[in-house]
C-alpha cells in the first residue's frame, strides 16, 4: 500500500498510522534527505531479521538508525563533547555518524566493534515518524533485491519490494545521493564515504 504524505507538514493522522504498523512489527519504506529507506522498529528483533533478509545482508554489514535529534542520539550512542559539537553543526543533514553504541542498542544490530551508524535526516516525514514512535527506526536504502540497484520512487519500491514491506510512504521526490559517512569514534574523525554532505571539515 502506498500512503501519500505531505513532505513539509506530515499529517499527524498518517504519521500515527505508520507508527502503528511499526509498533506491530511491520516494515515501512519512507523518504529521507538522501534516498528512500526501508526500516522497522529497532526493538523488534523479528522485524530486524526481516529487513536483513530483504536486503540479503549478513549481520557483519551494519545498518544505521534514524534518531529524531541530538538528545535522542545521546541515548543510543556515546557522545563526547567533540562529537556533540560536530553533529550539532551538521544535523539534520545528509550525514551518517558512526559512534560507539550505548547499551540500549539491540545486540543484533551491532558489529564486532560495537559501533552504530546514526542519522538525523533533513526530512520531516522521517523525523515525525521517529518522534511519534518514541525511539529510532532502522535505516537502510531501498534497493532492488537482485541487482542491488537503488529504487528511487515509491512506484519502483512497490514493484520490486511490495511483497516484503507493509507500507510505502510517498513523500515526493528525493535528492538521490548517498549520505556522507563519518566515524567519530575516539574523537578521531574519519571519512568512510564521501556523499552529499560536505566533508572538508573532517579532513586534516
Amino acid at each position: 500500500m502506498i500512503l501519500e504524505m505531505n513532505p513539509v507538514h506530515p499529517e499527524p493522522r498518517k504519521v500515527r498510522k505508520v507508527v502503528e504498523i511499526l509498533a506491530d512489527g511491520g516494515i515501512v519504506a519512507y523518504p529521507t534527505d538522501t534516498y528512500y529507506g526501508i526500516g522497522c522498529d529497532i526493538f523488534n528483533k523479528e522485524a530486524i531479521e526481516k529487513v536483513y533478509a530483504l536486503k540479503q545482508r549478513s549481520h557483519d554489514q551494519p545498518v544505521s538508525i534514524i534518531c529524531s535529534d541530538l538528545k535522542n542520539i545521546s541515548e543510543y550512542a556515546q557522545v563526547t563533547n567533540y562529537a556533540y559539537k560536530t553533529m550539532k553543526r551538521c544535523l539534520p543533514g545528509p550525514y551518517t555518524f558512526v559512534l560507539e553504541a550505548s547499551r540500549l542498542v539491540p545486540r543484533i544490530m551491532l558489529t564486532k566493534r560495537k559501533t552504530i551508524g546514526i542519522r538525523v535526516p533533513d526530512n520531516e516525514i522521517a523525523l515525525a515518524i521517529v518522534r511519534e514512535l518514541g525511539h529510532p527506526i532502522i535505516n537502510t536504502t531501498a534497493t532492488h533485491p537482485e541487482t542491488g540497484e537503488i529504487l528511487m520512487t515509491p512506484k519502483e519500491i512497490k514493484e520490486f519490494l511490495g511483497h516484503a514491506v507493509d507500507l510505502i510512504i510517498d513523500g515526493g521526490p528525493i535528492p538521490g545521493k548517498p549520505s556522507s559517512v563519518i566515524s567519530l569514534v575516539n574523537d578521531e574523525p574519519e571519512v568512510i564515504r564521501e556523499g552529499s554532505g560536505d566533508v572538508s571539515m573532517f579532513r586534516s
